[in-house]
């Protein structure tokens, strides 16, 4: 017989109404009240097996993230694309679908390659952008020249690109070679600048054999804006089979070179021009006030 001042001696009688409380609906606070039960171990005891009532029930938002992550991982979605769907932390994604198989790569690796290579040809976009956009700005801050300004580029253009006289072989002619249109262009204004009749000038192109040759001739002759009889005949460059060219495509029509007939005075001029410059350029800043 149990203790009288056992309360919980007969404890499958007490089982018998927390179970038939737990099935009407009561909490376990409730039923805990009801029967005077204190100890959370003999409540535990009392409604084992006893699922809670709906109502006791409280809603988890993180049960609801966790299966909607648990979804996305199933369906091959990575930590990164859950973490923006989602908008919970990567540290809980890989805690809910840790037990879930690794999504296997959906891109091969030419697709991986194809994305890094637009990516990569986009970078070079944006830096040929910012290229063009400079050389632009430069282009603009110079305006127009002046005729004291054009003389003295003609001048420093001509001494590092033209004929010069030298003590072991004179030869105080004006000549200039060049592969750059722009050259060809300012030097062509400067020589007018400097008074020289188009007359006095004759042309003739330099190239590689093996290129254009015809394609070259018609090119600088509509550049230079001159008839075919002031060019001479073109000289051709033998081509070295040993030799890897560069200058090769389209855009290679070899050199122009112009000569200037009469030129001696001319020449001496732009050589007394050049040390002008020189003199100029290296004066000490007193000696320049004085």
């Amino acid at each position: 017989m149990a203790h009288p001042h056992n309360k919980y001696a007969d404890f499958e009688a007490l089982r018998d109404q927390a179970i038939t409380l737990r099935r009407a609906g009561l909490s376990r606070r409730q039923i805990r009240d009801r029967l005077h039960v204190d100890n959370n171990d003999i409540l535990n005891r009392l409604l084992e097996g006893e699922p809670p009532p709906e109502w006791t029930k409280r809603p988890n938002a993180k049960d609801d993230l966790k299966a909607r992550a648990r979804d996305l991982r199933l369906q091959g979605w990575t930590y990164d694309q859950i973490q923006v769907e989602l908008g919970c932390s990567k540290s809980s994604i890989s805690l809910w679908v840790r037990d879930l198989p690794k999504p296997e790569r959906k891109r091969s690796t030419e697709d991986s390659a194809a994305i890094a290579r637009r990516g990569w040809e986009a970078k070079l976009r944006i830096r040929d952008e910012e290229r063009q956009q400079t050389k632009e700005v430069a282009k603009q801050a110079i305006g127009n020249l002046s005729p004291r300004e054009l003389s003295l580029v003609g001048v420093g253009l001509y001494w590092a690109e033209g004929s010069k006289d030298k003590p072991y072989d004179r030869r105080e002619n004006v000549t200039f070679v060049n592969s750059d249109p722009g050259m060809i262009q300012v030097f062509l204004a400067w020589l007018a600048l400097l008074g020289v009749e188009r007359e006095r000038l004759r042309f003739n192109v330099m190239i590689h054999e093996s290129a254009d040759v015809t394609g070259a001739e018609k090119y600088w002759a509509e550049l230079v804006d001159a008839d075919h009889s002031t060019f001479n005949k073109t000289t051709l460059k033998k081509h070295n089979p040993k030799t890897v060219r560069k200058n090769v495509g389209d855009s290679y029509r070899g050199c122009l070179v112009i000569k200037v007939l009469q030129g001696a005075d001319l020449y001496r001029r732009i050589e007394g021009s050049w040390y002008g410059i020189v003199v100029g350029a290296t004066r000490q800043p007193d000696e320049m006030s004085g």
